[in-house]
């Protein structure tokens, strides 16, 4: 039989998760598909900016959505937003087991991503905005 966590536990979880992993991290946005979070880094990077110091609200129903507003004023490259990654401003970037990153795909607004962008068809120069993103703990 499988464990679950009570709604409690489950907004502990993913608090402590956003505080240490989130907070003050890097956010990237690239072209491609993800190559996987041990994987280095891969595709063009479009943006790259530096999260909030505190880049997540109040945890509700074992989930956190974004605080404040993540932008890049100038984006780096132009093509079409297909995945981000969120690392350590620390990490290199290379292939690393060891270090706390999460992937995910980007879609524009309404798309299902699981990082969403006003518009996922990039400038270079451009401003990039986060329309939304949420990190859910699963109950089992």
């Amino acid at each position: 039989m499988a464990y679950t966590l009570s709604t409690g536990a489950r907004d502990d979880a993913v608090d402590r998760h956003s505080t240490q992993l989130y907070d003050n991290a890097i956010l990237e946005i690239r072209t491609g598909s993800p190559p996987g979070p041990n994987a280095a880094a891969t595709g063009t990077l479009l943006a790259s900016l530096t999260l909030p110091a505190s880049a997540h609200g109040a945890p509700s129903g074992g989930s956190v959505s974004l605080a404040g507003t993540w932008q890049d004023a100038s984006a780096d490259n132009a093509g079409t937003a297909a995945h981000f990654r969120i690392r350590a401003s620390g990490d290199a970037n290379g292939a690393d087991a060891t270090q706390k990153r999460v992937e995910g795909t980007v879609t524009a607004t309404g798309g299902g991503g699981d990082l969403t962008l006003d518009n996922t068809s990039i400038a270079a120069g451009q401003q990039v905005t986060v329309s939304s993103w949420t990190l859910t703990q699963p109950a089992s």
